[in-house]
Formats: C-alpha cells, sequence, structure tokens
C-alpha cells in the first residue's frame, strides 16, 4: 500500500503459477516414489491373491493403481493415514473390471482335439505337416498344452482354468513340451542340434 512491492507481487501471475505448478509436479513425482516404496510389495501380492497369482498382471494393477494416485496425489497426499484404504480398495476394482471383462468375452473352450493349424502357402504348409507329425510323438499332456498355448494363443492362467491345474504346472509342462519337441524335430532333420 506504501508504493513498495515485495518479491511475492513482483512476479507475474503465470510465472507465478508456473513455478507452483513446478513445485507441484516435484510433490506428485515424490508422492509416487513414496507410494510405490510404502505400499508397491504389498498392492502386488494383494493384487495376485485375487488373480489367482498371475503376478504380471498383478504388476500390471499396480501401475493402474499408481497412475490413478498420480491423478489424484493433490487430493491424497495431506490425507496420509486414508490413502492405505483408498489403494487397496482401487486394487480390488480394477481386479473386479478385470474379471467382469474375462465373463463378458470368456475363453472359449475348444476340445484340443480339435485344433487344427490353418495355413496359406506350400512352405508353411509342409512346416506345419512337419511339426504336427512331430507333435503327435508327444504325449497328450504335451501335446494339449502346446496346442493352448501356441495355436489358441491362451495365457499360463487360461490354459490353467482350462485343464484344471495349477499356473506352475502349466508353465512346466509348457517348458517340458517344447524340449520334447525339439528333441523329435532334431531326429527328423528339421531343426540342427
Amino acid at each position: 500500500m506504501n508504493g513498495t512491492l515485495d518479491a511475492s507481487t513482483a512476479t507475474p501471475g503465470p510465472a507465478r503459477a508456473h513455478a507452483r505448478h513446478a513445485a507441484s509436479d516435484t510433490d506428485c513425482d515424490a508422492f509416487i516414489r513414496d507410494l510405490y516404496d510404502q505400499y508397491g510389495p504389498l498392492l502386488v501380492r494383494y493384487a495376485a491373491r485375487l488373480l489367482d497369482g498371475d503376478w504380471h498382471k498383478a504388476e500390471d494393477v499396480l501401475q493402474e493403481t499408481a497412475a490413478r494416485a498420480w491423478k489424484h496425489a493433490r487430493f491424497l497426499g495431506p490425507r496420509g493415514e486414508h490413502i492405505r484404504p483408498w489403494l487397496f480398495t482401487v486394487v480390488r476394482n480394477l481386479v473386479i473390471d478385470q474379471h467382469r471383462a474375462r465373463q463378458v468375452r470368456p475363453l472359449e473352450l475348444v476340445p484340443a482335439e480339435e485344433l487344427d493349424a490353418v495355413c496359406d502357402g506350400a512352405d508353411s504348409t509342409l512346416t506345419s505337416q512337419v511339426v504336427l507329425d512331430a507333435l503327435r510323438e508327444l504325449n497328450e499332456q504335451q501335446r494339449t498344452v502346446i496346442q493352448l498355448m501356441y495355436y489358441l494363443e491362451c495365457s499360463v492362467a487360461q490354459a490353467a482354468e482350462y485343464l484344471g491345474i495349477p499356473p506352475g504346472t502349466v508353465k512346466s509342462r509348457a517348458f517340458y513340451a517344447i524340449r520334447a519337441l525339439r528333441r523329435t524335430l532334431e531326429t527328423q532333420g528339421v531343426v540342427g542340434a
């Protein structure tokens, strides 16, 4: 009022707003780092438990939760005691959304013996025939897991659900099935040792 300006009022409006925005971005980044450090492992375990042990999807859920927390960081930051329930609620809701999406478009279950490869050219037809002959050399479990995971492109969780076995067993069967298929193709001279 006495004709002097202090430093805070001398800065033009847009520059002040930019400085305030830059400070808030730094606060948001620190908020997300703290969120990952403090709650990341807990949220991933919780999501994995809700997703029947699918750690990859659980990590995706954690990232989406962090993105939503980042959007709401200004509102969540000062309320530190309320963030944990909010985060767990977001994780739970994201898992429910994934489950509902799967229900809307469920995995199409086709008997494994009815699966055939579709091929266009002569070379791919010949290759497919060689691979199909090699698949016949495998046992039923190995053949089924390869057909589900590589022909139908099912995830480990989907194959486990279809077969009624744990995801770890599906991974193990797939590993040994591919190894047996490679050995069979090597004995036929198709693949080099």
